[in-house]
């Protein structure tokens, strides 16, 4: 059984944020394998389907960025999910705008949704995927201000097409492609 977590907030008003990047990646990850958002479970939205005879869970939770790790580790209890079996898709300002970075595991960085995922799991060997929203001219806006941002149309192909390709990852993931092949095919996608 795999778990892929979108990280987001579920108000309105977040809706099109870099915050939600991850929500609207997993988004695209249920497109992708037939899967509705039809229940309620462990304080998150979730959508389930199969792949190749393995049962496959997709989450959005509802606890707000900053303690998503609790509705994860929830999910992972009440499914009995190992933590390599995990895989969480967030917003990234450390990366250029656009821009994909597969890891199989690694520390939450500057991300406080990643930090309290790591804090509430106790590890940080969980695959993620960050989808990028540097801004190319440095800006003044204090970075959680930015985060809650909402995306301009003139970028939004950039973030429709991110989106896209980490929700397609996801996907693989889903379906059993190694991560090491996910991670060659998507690494620093921007097309």
């Amino acid at each position: 059984m795999k778990l892929i977590v979108g990280l987001g907030n579920p108000d309105k008003e977040y809706l099109n944020t870099f915050h939600n990047l991850g929500f609207m990646a997993v988004d695209k990850t249920a497109e992708e394998l037939g899967a509705e958002w039809n229940k309620t479970k462990c304080r998150a939205v979730i959508a389930e389907t199969r792949c190749g005879g393995e049962k496959i869970i997709l989450a959005k939770p509802l606890t707000y960025m900053n303690l998503s790790g609790e509705s994860v580790r929830e999910l992972t209890s009440f499914y009995k999910i190992d933590v390599k079996d995990v895989l969480v898709i967030y917003d990234d300002f450390d990366l250029d705008k656009g821009v994909l970075r597969l890891r199989e595991s690694g520390s939450a960085g500057t991300h406080n949704g990643m930090r309290n995922i790591v804090k509430e799991l106790g590890a940080q060997n969980f695959p993620r995927i960050r989808i990028g929203f540097k801004p190319q001219v440095q800006t003044q806006i204090p970075l959680l201000n930015l985060v809650l941002s909402g995306i301009k149309a003139e970028d939004k192909p950039i973030f429709d097409k991110a989106t896209l390709n980490a929700g397609k990852a996801a996907a693989d993931f889903a379906k059993g492609v190694p991560f090491q092949e996910i991670m060659q095919k998507y690494n620093g996608k921007m097309d």
